[in-house]
C-alpha cells in the first residue's frame, strides 16, 4: 500500500480533505509572507503583500484563508522574519503600522465571503477587495494615528494617498490570477 491509500484507510476522506486544508493553508501563508518580500522600501514600505491577502482570501474562502493570515501575524509575532524586509517580532506587529497587518484578518474575511456567497465573478472581485482593501485602510490608519498621535487626515496623507494606484494595480492583479486560477486549481 501507498501513503495516501494507508492515509485514507486510517482517517478516511474527511482526514484528507483536513489534510490538504492544512497544505494550503501553510503555501498561502508562504505566498503571503514571498509578497512581503517584494517590496520598494519607503516609511511604510510599498510591498505585494495587500495582492497576496486578496489571492488568499478570494482562493481559499473567509475560513481558511483568514486562517492563514492569522498564522502570518502570528509568525511575525513571535518573531520569524516574514514581514517586509525579513523583519518580525512584536515591535513590528504592535508597532506604528501594525494595525495594517490585523486589517488583513478584516480584508480576507470580507474577500472571502463575498467570493464563497457571490462566486468570483469579475464584479465579485473586484468589489470585495476594494472593500476589504477600504476596511484595512481604515483600522491601520485609525491605529497609526493612535500610536503616532497624528491627527487623521494627516495619517491619510500619510498612510494611504502614496498607496492608492499601486493597490489599485494590486486588485488588477489579482483580479486576474484568480480569475485564470480559479478555472485550472479547485481548492
Amino acid at each position: 500500500m501507498n501513503n495516501t491509500t494507508d492515509f485514507q484507510s486510517k482517517h478516511g476522506i474527511a482526514g484528507m480533505k483536513r489534510q490538504a486544508d492544512l497544505i494550503y493553508i501553510a503555501m498561502f501563508t508562504a505566498i503571503i509572507t514571498v509578497s512581503a518580500q517584494i517590496a520598494i522600501p519607503t516609511a511604510i514600505p510599498f510591498t505585494l503583500q495587500t495582492l497576496g491577502v486578496f489571492v488568499t482570501g478570494a482562493m481559499l474562502g473567509w475560513k481558511r484563508g483568514s486562517i492563514s493570515v492569522c498564522i502570518y501575524i502570528l509568525l511575525a509575532l513571535v518573531g520569524v522574519p516574514v514581514l517586509a524586509g525579513f523583519s518580525g517580532g512584536i515591535d513590528k506587529v504592535v508597532g506604528i503600522t501594525g494595525g495594517y497587518l490585523f486589517g488583513f484578518i478584516f480584508t480576507t474575511l470580507i474577500v472571502g465571503i463575498m467570493t464563497d456567497l457571490l462566486g468570483k465573478k469579475l464584479w465579485v472581485l473586484v468589489s470585495s477587495m476594494v472593500f476589504g482593501l477600504a476596511v484595512c485602510y481604515l483600522f491601520g490608519t485609525v491605529w497609526f494615528c493612535i500610536v503616532s498621535k497624528t491627527p487623521f487626515l494627516d495619517s491619510l496623507m500619510i498612510c494611504v494617498v502614496p498607496y492608492l494606484l499601486f493597490d489599485v494595480l494590486k486588485i488588477v492583479v489579482a483580479t486576474v490570477l484568480v480569475n485564470r486560477l480559479d478555472k485550472v486549481v479547485k481548492l
